[in-house]
């Protein structure tokens, strides 16, 4: 069973995901996965000047394209790989933790955690609520099972996939994968989707294409300060996700990883 986890990190270094990336590592050596670090752009996914929503500011500064959808590049890895895990460069891996490979049955093809499922905080809750809304509401032919916290959607920071996967790619790359014509609104950023992530893309892709599902336990996926400290402690991966409600952005570490314990 040959298993990967890719890692976006382009741009400049940062202390943060220097410190993410390294517990990556040293979590793939103890559990025998391969580790990808990709260093610089490949797909490049830029929106549409004439059709855009979004502010230049959000890819302009990037070249003209989305960094975000780079990590889709893990993609291109299905024919060497029966299992891969995408993971954002701002998570961290505590310690000893179990194997994440392990969560995935022979019938899965897609799972990750439902950022509801979590046990988060009431303002965070809040906060997911009217981002579900805004971003799903739209997609009425799907059933994103609605209740009181909004839409049932992934957290695509991690994304734990079985090569079954690759038959829903329809012999594509990865940049041909983006660039669907379904998929425009998401890349150019229309109406509500002007500051959408891959994450609403991925969720519709997911969904429409009735992929054999898992829901991970919330502690593969901790999102810091979105939920209690007590249960931040228990989180395998720990998701640094908004840089504005961390200590220095991320760079003074020592402290960050106090607040871990």
């Amino acid at each position: 069973m040959k298993r990967l986890i890719y890692q976006v990190y382009t741009g400049p270094r940062k202390r943060l995901y220097d410190h993410c990336t390294k517990s990556v590592a040293t979590y793939c050596k103890e559990h025998g996965i391969d580790h990808v670090i990709q260093r610089e752009p490949i797909l490049k996914i830029k929106p549409d000047v004439f059709a855009t929503n979004r502010s230049d500011e959000s890819y302009g500064k990037h070249g003209g394209f989305l960094p975000i959808y780079e990590k889709e590049n893990a993609f291109a890895y299905f024919d060497r790989y029966d299992q891969i895990a995408i993971v954002d460069g701002d998570i961290w891996i505590r310690p000893n933790s179990p194997n994440l490979f392990d969560e995935l049955d022979h019938d899965t093809e897609f799972a990750g955690v439902i950022e509801r499922q979590m046990p988060l905080t009431p303002r965070y809750f809040e906060k997911i609520t009217n981002y579900s809304i805004m971003q799903y509401q739209m997609l009425k032919h799907i059933d994103w099972k609605w209740n009181q916290h909004g839409a049932e959607f992934y957290n695509m920071g991690l994304m734990l996939m079985s090569n079954k996967i690759a038959r829903y790619l329809y012999g594509q790359t990865p940049r041909q994968f983006l660039m669907r014509a379904r998929f425009k609104g998401f890349i150019d950023g229309l109406g509500p989707w002007k500051w959408s992530t891959d994450q609403t893309l991925l969720n519709t892709w997911v969904r429409e294409e009735k992929m054999k599902q898992k829901h991970l336990h919330w502690k593969w996926n901790g999102l810091f300060n979105a939920i209690p400290h007590e249960k931040m402690q228990q989180a395998h991966f720990l998701h640094f996700f908004h840089k504005d409600i961390i200590p220095n952005e991320g760079e003074d570490i020592e402290t960050l990883m106090k607040l871990t314990l």
